[in-house]
């Protein structure tokens, strides 16, 4: 299990399988999102062959997710316009001619550009010259009391199961957190004719204060400004519930989730829930990078760590670029240049074009990226985590998959464990099925404000291969495969 070029990587027997790919690709693509689909029709625009891996069924990510099938179901309308913006996308991915592999998961990429991919049946290697890790976001823990009681999901989720299979929450269901996916989800809940129980915006700051604070932003981004404004117009029309200022929340139930409190100032409020859908914005998923031992950087603003990557999302890896907010959390239109700009890098780093004509047609799509990047600062600002929801208290469970405790993190602190990886020896915290996805940033944050520094020094979980979990079944495929050619 550990490869020749990168120590602790696993890979297969050397030589190549009959299941691995005659020629390698000039350029691989993990994730189907707004970057990976851009940076793959402009790549074959420029020559480059191209395949693409990705876990989902079809193009769009998580943003454009099911876009296709949404708009022949009739369901994209309600969805609103900056979703449909991703069919014109998904159809120019479909009709550039790059190699498509649908529902595969890449369990593990080398530094060298081999990426292994299962479909659920078999794995298979895939080459690539250079690699794009375009693997989008992941929802900021919430780690409240509570959290793990049934009928307690993020809003990430819930719109996944909307956009998929149309499924709406009931009216008992309550959404509390701040970001612009919060009004967004309630707003698009309400067009599709439903009803949430209410909102609790845990926003510590205000919309006029930060705005004027962030004017030039605004300015130039006032059409996402009009649109969250938009949101919040089409709530009050529809008298939906939206209480400010929450500085907490809990779920409460015995078995499962009956009712949700939450405290303004000093006074605790309590109302029944039939659910309770949470969210505090989303951080970059660096699980590839990190696990590829990429130079990470702390984003003081945004609370994460980022892989360090130049303008075109070229990483200190030679053969790995990242593009979309895997690489810092900008929205998909962001993602979507981005995922443009990876891709002409890539063609001058392949000697496909000159540096001179990559600058050149660089160019326009940058104008294009300041313009939608332009709000940023400002969205930032208004919501800002909560330093209780970096490193909740001691009571709140901090790693789901082993049910260990925030306290139980410290209390490991206390008797020495200085990192993430030595509290995971100490209490299995991040060995479950999430490998460290979910509790990673709250395990770095309480060991950071237990210990009173700065996140970037106490670092984050080693990423040890498989990437996700994987069957035997499916690893013993390659040696099979290998056996047979």
């Amino acid at each position: 299990m550990h490869g020749r070029r990168a120590p602790g990587h696993a890979h297969p027997p050397a030589g190549r399988s009959a299941r691995a790919v005659s020629t390698p690709f000039d350029f691989v693509v993990i994730g189907g999102g707004p970057a990976g689909l851009a940076a793959a029709v402009q790549a074959r625009q420029l020559g480059l062959t191209v395949t693409l891996i990705d876990e989902q069924p079809e193009p769009g990510g998580q943003i454009y997710r099911a876009v296709e099938r949404a708009e022949a179901e009739g369901r994209a309308a309600a969805l609103g316009e900056e979703y449909r913006h991703g069919l014109a996308l998904a159809r120019a991915f479909r009709d550039c001619g790059a190699t498509y592999l649908a529902s595969h998961q890449a369990w593990q990429v080398e530094r060298d550009g081999r990426v292994f991919a299962t479909d659920g049946t078999a794995s298979r290697l895939i080459e690539g010259h250079r690699v794009l890790v375009a693997v989008g976001a992941i929802e900021r823990p919430v780690p409240i009391p509570g959290w793990t009681l049934p009928g307690v999901m993020t809003v990430g989720a819930a719109q996944i199961l909307h956009k998929s299979i149309g499924l709406l929450p009931d009216a008992g269901v309550w959404i509390a957190g701040s970001g612009p996916l919060t009004l967004h989800f309630a707003a698009e809940i309400v067009a599709a004719g439903g009803r949430v129980a209410g909102i609790l915006d845990t926003a510590r700051a205000s919309i006029p204060g930060t705005a004027l604070a962030h004017l030039g932003g605004v300015l130039r981004g006032w059409r996402y400004l009009a649109k969250g404004l938009g949101y919040l117009a089409q709530l009050r029309m529809a008298d939906i519930r939206r209480v400010t200022g929450v500085e907490a929340v809990e779920a409460a139930g015995d078995s499962r989730l009956e009712r949700v409190r939450w405290r303004v100032g000093s006074q605790w409020n309590e109302a029944p829930a039939s659910g309770l859908l949470l969210h505090e914005g989303v951080i970059p998923n660096t699980q590839v990078t990190l696990a590829l031992g990429c130079a990470h950087d702390w984003d003081p603003v945004q609370q994460c760590f980022r892989p360090r990557a130049d303008a075109f999302g070229a990483t200190d890896v030679e053969a790995i670029i990242v593009a979309g907010d895997c690489g810092g959390i900008g929205g998909a239109r962001v993602a979507e240049c981005r995922g443009r700009l990876a891709a002409l890098g890539a063609a001058a780093a392949l000697g496909r074009i000159t540096p001179e004509d990559r600058d050149r047609r660089a160019e326009p799509v940058r104008r294009e990226l300041e313009g939608h990047d332009a709000i940023r600062g400002f969205l930032d600002a208004l919501y800002s985590p909560a330093p209780e929801l970096l490193a909740p208290s001691d009571d709140v469970v901090a790693c789901r998959c082993e049910g260990v405790t925030a306290g139980r993190i410290r209390e490991a602190v206390s008797l020495g464990c200085l990192g993430p990886n030595q509290v995971k020896s100490f209490t299995r915290c991040g060995m479950g099925p999430c490998q460290g996805r979910m509790c990673g940033p709250t395990v770095t944050g309480v060991i950071a404000a237990a210990l009173g520094v700065l996140p970037q020094e106490v670092g984050t979980f080693r990423i040890r291969p498989p990437l996700k979990p994987l069957r035997l079944g499916e690893l013993a495929a390659l040696a099979d495969e290998e056996r047979a050619a």
